[in-house]
């Protein structure tokens, strides 16, 4: 595990399923399914994790990327991306989240993430992609709205529902002989992770960026941004991924996306009190701020 990856922190946690009867498992875990469901967008959600239970699991893991991570102090890098959080985190309107931003100095890493309960982290290496508080708030519209949108318990509570349905394969498979089992749990395997749980997190990617846009308006930032944002990404990024076997949208399905988002968004944005566009410090700046 390294601090890109802060959701194997969460995976090192192991939620588990009580240990009732497979089947009942899957019957009760079925039962919550469409129970809850996503801000802006109401898609419904598998969510077999409370509110309660994500935030600790959200602080818990946040805190150890913290500690395995080189946080920058510094007010002129850490600042900007705290003011644009604030602001984004203020009109997404929950106040029960414990909202904290930080930057992590790696300026090889144009990334940033978002933990359950509202905790962001930004890497130096976005800032040169996003330029100004304008770009940044893209990416902050967007972090922010997969905190709104649970899609840390969400991507939990399916993998939970995957190994239940996995143990209840493997028990039905048992009598046959040992290449049957073998290849049976292979395919459930390779038919879960791109048929269900790529997918799934393609399509939280993509709700994130469309609920993002809405709050980078809501908070006074030009959602049109977002478009020379994720061109300007697109350029940065090395080897391509087909996005069958991804956990983004492609780059032309992200454009088109968003074209199809932004009436709604600039109405929001010409209502709203703008924020002002700031550079952002340059990646050498950010490196001697810790």
């Amino acid at each position: 595990m390294t601090p890109r990856d802060p959701f194997a922190i969460l995976d090192r946690m192991r939620l588990r399923v009580p240990p009732v009867r497979p089947w009942a498992s899957v019957v009760a875990a079925a039962a919550l399914v469409g129970c809850t469901t996503t801000p802006y967008t109401n898609r419904s959600q598998i969510m077999l994790i409370s509110p309660e239970q994500e935030m600790k699991l959200g602080a818990t893991a946040f805190q150890q990327v913290k500690k395995e991570s080189s946080i920058v102090a510094k007010p002129a890098v850490s600042g900007p991306v705290a003011d644009v959080g604030k602001r984004i985190a203020a009109v997404a309107d929950r106040p029960d989240y414990r909202w904290e931003f930080v930057v992590i100095d790696d300026p090889k890493t144009p990334n940033a993430f978002a933990l359950p309960g509202g905790k962001v982290a930004v890497y130096t290496g976005l800032f040169p992609i996003a330029k100004t508080t304008s770009g940044l708030a893209v990416v902050m519209g967007h972090e922010v709205a997969h905190a709104l949108a649970r899609h840390g318990a969400e991507r939990a509570s399916q993998s939970m529902l995957a190994k239940t349905g996995g143990a209840i394969l493997g028990a039905a498979v048992a009598t046959q002989s040992p290449g049957s089992a073998q290849a049976a749990m292979a395919v459930y395997g390779l038919g879960t992770q791109v048929g269900v749980l790529l997918p799934w997190s393609r399509t939280q990617e993509s709700e994130a960026d469309h609920i993002g846009l809405l709050l980078m308006a809501k908070a006074g930032y030009d959602p049109r941004e977002a478009l020379d944002f994720w061109q300007r990404m697109s350029q940065a990024g090395g080897k391509k991924t087909s996005e069958f076997l991804s956990t983004h949208p492609g780059h032309e399905t992200r454009q088109s996306d968003i074209q199809r988002w932004l009436p709604e968004a600039i109405e929001i944005y010409e209502r709203s009190a703008k924020s002002p566009v700031e550079p952002l410090p340059g990646v050498p700046v950010a490196a001697k701020g810790r």
